[in-house]
């Protein structure tokens, strides 16, 4: 069960770099044609237009990829607490 625990975790980390990387990638110019720049923004968009749909902007300031990272937490906690 450990090994599932760790893979489970693991996963939800790499997803939570690639919001961090996303929101990185807001603050500085970059080629939105660049096949890692894809990657990144085809594997979390899917997960944060959920929250966009929700949070407007403040401004000029997009606070939903933090309520995505803090509600894939969540998430994230009570599966290992389910699986363990």
């Amino acid at each position: 069960m450990s090994l599932i625990v760790d893979v489970v975790s693991a996963a939800f980390s790499v997803y939570s770099l690639l919001i961090i990387g996303r929101i990185l990638l807001s603050w500085i110019p970059h080629n939105p044609h660049n096949p890692v720049v894809r990657f990144v923004y085809e594997l979390t968009d899917p997960y944060l237009n959920i929250f966009r749909r929700v949070i407007p902007p403040l401004g000029m300031i997009d606070i939903s990829p933090i309520v995505a990272l803090l509600v894939l937490h969540l998430i994230r906690s009570v599966i290992i607490t389910l699986l363990s």
